[in-house]
C-alpha cells in the first residue's frame, strides 16, 4: 500500500449501482458507517425518492454526491427528438445542482436507426455541448463527457477514446465541458496515458485551458462478457486492469478528487451490501492504494 492511502481511502465513493441491492436510505446509512464520505447517484432512483429528500438525506448523514448519472443521448437526428433530449439534460443539470454535485456524467448516445456516420453523429454531440454548457456553468455544475469502450459505439455511445471525448471538451471552457477517466472503457487503449496527461493540462492541446477531468471511476475487465455485455463489469482485482496505474497516472495529471466505484454486476448485487462494500474497502486498499 502506498503512503498515502490513508487519505486516498478518505477520496473513496460508492456508485449507487454497484450496490443496486440497496435503497438510497440504506445506501447512506451503510456508507456513512464505514466511513465512506461520497456516493455517485443515478438519476431514476433519485426522481423515485425525490430530488430534494434525496439531497437532505445525503447531506443528513454527512455524505456529499460526487457525480449524477446520466445525462446525454444527443445523437438522434429527429429535430423532436433532439429538442427533448436538450430538455431532458436541463432537467439533468437542475437535479445535479439540486444535489449538490459539480459533476453531471453525459453518455452521449449511439448512431441512429441506420445511420453509420460516426463524425457526424460525435457532430450532434458537439452541438449539444455547446448549448448546454453554459446552461450547466450558471449553475455550478460540470458537463463530464464519458467516453465508453468501443463495443459500446453503435446503440450507446459513439464517444470511444479519451481522444475523441477531449476533442469535443477541449472546443468549450474546461469550467462547461470536462470528461470522465473509467478504467472500465479505457484500459485496453496504449494511448490512454498520453491522453490522461492531455486531460490534465500537462501536456499537449488544451493546456491553457486547465484540467478536464472531471470524474475518475474504477471497475475491473473480467471475461467472459456476459450476454448484453452491459452488466460484466468485474470487482476491483477480479480482472485485467493495472487499477494502481490509472490511480497514479490521474493524480500526475493533478487530479485529487473522488475516487468513484462503479460496477454493473448481478453477481455482487445478489450478495449482502454490507459484505460486498467492506470487499470493495479492502480490494481498493490492496488495488489501487
Amino acid at each position: 500500500m502506498s503512503d498515502d492511502a490513508p487519505s486516498l481511502l478518505d477520496r473513496l465513493s460508492l456508485n449507487q449501482q454497484t450496490l443496486r441491492q440497496w435503497s438510497l436510505p440504506e445506501l447512506a446509512d451503510g456508507c456513512a458507517r464505514v466511513g465512506v464520505r461520497g456516493v455517485g447517484l443515478w438519476r431514476a432512483p433519485v426522481q423515485e425518492y425525490g430530488v430534494a429528500a434525496a439531497a437532505r438525506l445525503v447531506r443528513d448523514a454527512g455524505l456529499r454526491v460526487t457525480s449524477l448519472c446520466r445525462g446525454g443521448f444527443f445523437t438522434a437526428l429527429d429535430p423532436g427528438e433532439r429538442a427533448a433530449a436538450l430538455d431532458d439534460n436541463r432537467a439533468a443539470v437542475d437535479e445535479a445542482a439540486a444535489l449538490g454535485t459539480n459533476t453531471l456524467v453525459l453518455v452521449s448516445g449511439g448512431l441512429p436507426a441506420g445511420s453509420r456516420d460516426l463524425p457526424g453523429a460525435r457532430e450532434r454531440v458537439a452541438d449539444a455541448l455547446g448549448e448546454l454548457g453554459p446552461y450547466a456553468a450558471e449553475r455550478g455544475v460540470r458537463l463530464a463527457v464519458e467516453p465508453l469502450h468501443p463495443m459500446y459505439a453503435a446503440d450507446r455511445c459513439v464517444v470511444s477514446t479519451l481522444a475523441q471525448a477531449l476533442d469535443l471538451a477541449e472546443r468549450f471552457p474546461a469550467g462547461q465541458v470536462g470528461v470522465v477517466v473509467d478504467t472500465y472503457h479505457l484500459w485496453w487503449d496504449d494511448t490512454v496515458g498520453a491522453q490522461i496527461g492531455r486531460a490534465g493540462g500537462t501536456g499537449g492541446p488544451g493546456k491553457e485551458n486547465g484540467s478536464r477531468i472531471a470524474a475518475f471511476q474504477l471497475a475491473d475487465w473480467v471475461t467472459p462478457l456476459p450476454a448484453g455485455v452491459l452488466l460484466g463489469r468485474g470487482q476491483l482485482g477480479d480482472g485485467v486492469v493495472d487499477l494502481r496505474w490509472f490511480r497514479q497516472r490521474v493524480e500526475a495529471a493533478g487530479y485529487r478528487g473522488p475516487v468513484e466505484v462503479e460496477i454493473f454486476n448481478p453477481a455482487l448485487w445478489a450478495r449482502d451490501g454490507t459484505e460486498v462494500l467492506a470487499e470493495i474497502m479492502d480490494r481498493f486498499r490492496t488495488h489501487v492504494g
